[in-house]
This record gives structure tokens, sequence and C-alpha cells, in this order.
């Protein structure tokens, strides 16, 4: 059995098709969120750091990387939702926002391949881990963990830790982070 430790990367410093940086760091305040998510895990004592490729949720880990000595494993898995062929940036968004709103049995091909890749991934962590992602992505495994079929079935802020545990067969909720309302980017 495994600990999972899904932590939703700090406040990005802009958002999809706002900004002119198509991957956005870490606001001062979301530095600080990292931090604090940082101090809060290092007393969990995960044995490994795992990081979706973006850099807000790269910046977002490296306060636990550097309070614990480890260097984050780079999941491509774990990364944003992939906006689908034919969806401008600046259209995004909208996109998300409606998609969000469905069930996985009405999203594109490449959203339920997605989905399936991600929750295989988080399937295959054989040790307690932090996992630094995004919000869709903390929300395909809590669905899977619960088995809600919604695209979205809860609102972790940022920096909030949601916590699952896998026997490699299975996803099952031990706590869901922090919600409230933040922006979806």
């Amino acid at each position: 059995m495994a600990r999972l430790y899904i932590v939703r990367h700090g406040e990005p410093t802009g958002s999809w098709g706002v900004s002119h940086d198509p991957d956005p760091g870490l606001s001062d305040l979301g530095h600080q969120q990292a931090k604090t998510a940082g101090e809060r895990l290092r007393l969990l004592t995960p044995k490994h750091i795992v990081t979706s490729p973006l850099r807000r949720a790269r910046e977002t880990s490296d306060p636990l990387v550097a309070m614990l000595g480890q260097q984050a494993l780079v999941a491509p898995a774990v990364a944003e939702v992939p906006t689908p062929p034919g969806v401008a940036m600046e259209e995004r968004g909208n996109w998300l926002r409606k998609m969000m709103a469905g069930n996985w049995d009405t999203v594109e091909p490449l959203l339920v391949e997605w989905r399936q890749a991600a929750i295989d991934y988080l399937l295959s962590v054989k040790e307690d881990t932090a996992i630094f992602s995004h919000y869709v992505l903390i929300n395909t495994a809590v669905g899977a963990a619960i088995g809600d079929e919604r695209v979205h079935c809860f609102a972790p802020v940022h920096a909030s830790v949601t916590i699952l545990d896998t026997n490699g067969r299975a996803l099952s909720l031990v706590e869901l982070g922090e919600t409230g309302t933040s922006a979806i980017r």
C-alpha cells in the first residue's frame, strides 16, 4: 500500500490565454503556499517526489525537494489536462469550464485516454509519494477513488494536499485537500 499526497500547484503568475507566458511560474503568494505545503509534507515523510513538467508545479515542489534533499521525478502522466486540437489557447479557459461541467463519458477520446493514463500512473506508485500536479488531475484521482464519473467533483485550492492510498489495483480516498474557489486556468 502506498500513500499519495497530491498537491495542487501554488497560485501562478498568469493563466492560459491571458498571460503571454504559456508556462507561468508561481506568484509571490504561490511561493509562500509552496513553502507551507512543503513544511506539512516534510512531516509526512514521503519517500519520493513527483511533479508535473509544468513550471508552476515544479516550483511548488521546490521547497519540499530542498527540505528532504531529494530530486523530483518529472512525470508527464501528472501534467495538466491536454487541450484538444482545434481549441486555441485564448479559448482554453472557456473550453475547460465547459468540459469540467460534464462527465467523463461526454468528453473527447483524447481526454478519456489522458484520464486513464493518469489513473494508471497513480496506481503504479509503490511507495509513499508527494505528487505536485493540477486541478483536473486531482479531480480525476478523487473521482476514481470514490466512483464519481463527473470531471469536476471537488474544488481543491492552490497548494492544497489531497491524500489517497493505492494498492496497485484501486485508489482510495483518505483526505480531501482544502477546498474553496480559485481561478481555473
